[in-house]
């Protein structure tokens, strides 16, 4: 069982959250709590939560998670819970350095889950609701059974990302009321055109006006399209619109929640380990370092900002970007004149001096996620500075290997791989497709073709929610491409774009 602060750690933890508070990180009331390292795996086995719904993929990346410890493959420093007050975990063997770091780290991430604007809409009180879904699924489960209960979820996570992640800070539909409205007053009928305002009810008689009205209204049904425009968040049409059986929309609506909860997370994975290690970093080196801890803090620290080859490490990109900004704007190195200025050597000797840095990453913190972070900060010589490219397999000489170095194309395909977390945007068009009751998506297609297995096993998980053939209009060698399954055969069609 998770125990509370030791006097020792507490003392600790009071220096840590001093010094955090110091630099102006401002977050939540932050719990900690000491585990053993199985219990932490078991804890980082549930996402990060004490307890979650029962199924079998928690067991298998316990093991996982637990094999590589043993083995000395990987070892879990931090784990904590975007929640009000938010939970942190520590590992009971660590050293009092580890102890240290792991709790500046934690800190840096609360600050982040509090001011950054993707986590505005989240709920803070999701170790509570994680406990309630869990209460929820177990109750079905004793009244259906779990192996029917567990095969429902499998499809339905295979599902969970089919999401409109950006929806909690946008309104892509109008408001039903005042769209019902608006159409009401468009669809008014006039009937013929009266001279004599007198004579108006004996030309136009109520009972013509109502059936020309229920006209109009008829071929608004053959024409009006379901839905009305494409809707990004497929779980919440199927929700809304597919037969589900009362136990199958409630596991599905958990699904969908725990969707939009996790995220913001996947939005500012690099943001968000970057501020953390920046801040653990300043922390360390600038204030909790004791001469005795140096060199093991400075093996922790290489071990979590080591990169191995054909890897992204949100980590280290991260955090050489956050001090890219501060020096930067330390130095006065933006605005027009610094983008104009085409001497090199005036470029490497460039320092006005403003000391703007740490006000600066404050504004970005709060205002930005990766995309965008990426998107206006990424410049090219900081590209060059971390030896950034983009490789791939070469069939000629059946290797992987080094492909471009060029600043834009190493841009653009770090953009890529981050939009919708690198998987394909798929939308709802028509839920009722040649009339037949049909679901019919769309891939928006980016450059990246769909692979044939995954979506023909998307295709059949969904159809086995909506109960009708599912179909999925999609590009191949730059020719239309409609993938359908009815419940039993796979079929394509090839179709005009």
């Amino acid at each position: 069982m998770p125990k509370s602060l030791t006097p020792p750690l507490a003392k600790l933890n009071q220096e840590i959250e001093g010094h955090a508070r110091e630099f102006g990180l401002d977050f939540f009331e932050t719990i900690f709590e000491v585990v053993s390292y199985d219990e932490l795996n078991m804890v980082a086995a549930y996402g990060g939560f004490p307890t979650r719904y029962p199924h079998w993929r928690w067991g298998m990346e316990y093991e996982q998670l637990s094999k590589g410890y043993e083995y000395g493959l990987s070892k879990i420093y931090e784990l904590v819970i975007n929640n009000d007050p938010c939970y942190a975990y520590l590992l009971e063997s660590n050293s009092d350095v580890d102890q240290k770091l792991v709790m500046a780290h934690v800190y840096g991430h609360c600050d982040f889950f509090k001011n950054n604007f993707s986590f505005r809409h989240t709920n803070r009180r999701m170790i509570d609701d994680m406990a309630n879904h869990a209460t929820r699924v177990r109750r079905w489960i004793d009244k259906i059974g779990v192996e029917k209960v567990e095969d429902f979820i499998d499809r339905a996570l295979s599902l969970e990302n089919l999401i409109d992640q950006h929806a909690p800070h946008i309104r892509r539909n109008p408001d039903p009321q005042r769209a019902e409205d608006e159409l009401k007053s468009n669809e008014r009928v006039e009937g013929f055109k009266v001279n004599r305002e007198y004579m108006r009810g004996f030309i136009n008689p109520s009972e013509f006006l109502d059936s020309q009205r229920k006209k109009v209204e008829e071929e608004k049904a053959k024409t009006k399209k379901f839905p009305e425009r494409p809707q990004r968040d497929v779980l919440a049409f199927l929700l809304e619109h597919a037969p589900l059986e009362p136990w199958e929309s409630d596991i599905l609506s958990i699904i969908r929640d725990e969707a939009y909860y996790f995220a913001p997370q996947g939005q500012t994975k690099i943001m968000n380990e970057g501020w953390a290690s920046y801040w653990h970093s300043t922390i360390m080196t600038r204030r909790a370092l004791k001469d005795d801890e140096v060199i093991d803090y400075a093996d922790r620290h290489s071990g979590t900002m080591g990169t191995r080859p054909g890897a992204l490490n949100p980590y280290k990109l991260g955090i050489e970007l956050w001090r890219d900004i501060e020096e930067r704007w330390n130095k006065g190195r933006f605005g027009k004149e610094w983008d104009e200025c085409d001497d090199l050597r005036a470029r490497r000797s460039w320092d006005k001096k403003l000391n703007q840095g740490r006000e600066k990453i404050f504004e970005v913190r709060k205002h930005y996620n990766d995309i965008t972070f990426i998107d206006t900060f990424l410049t090219a010589e900081f590209a060059i500075d971390q030896k950034l490219f983009v490789y791939g397999f070469n069939d000629k000489r059946n290797s992987w290997e080094i492909l471009d170095r060029e600043f834009r194309k190493v841009k653009n395909k770090l953009l890529q791989q981050l939009t919708n977390f690198g998987q394909p945007i798929i939308e709802v068009v028509d839920g009722n497709h040649d009339n037949r009751g049909e679901l019919l998506m769309a891939h928006k297609h980016d450059g990246q073709d769909l692979k044939g297995d995954y979506a023909r096993e998307t295709l059949r998980n969904v159809q086995s929610l909506w109960r009708r053939p599912a179909c999925i209009i999609t590009r191949y060698d730059n020719k239309g491409v409609l993938l359908r399954f009815d419940g039993q055969n796979h079929t394509e069609k090839k179709i005009d774009l």
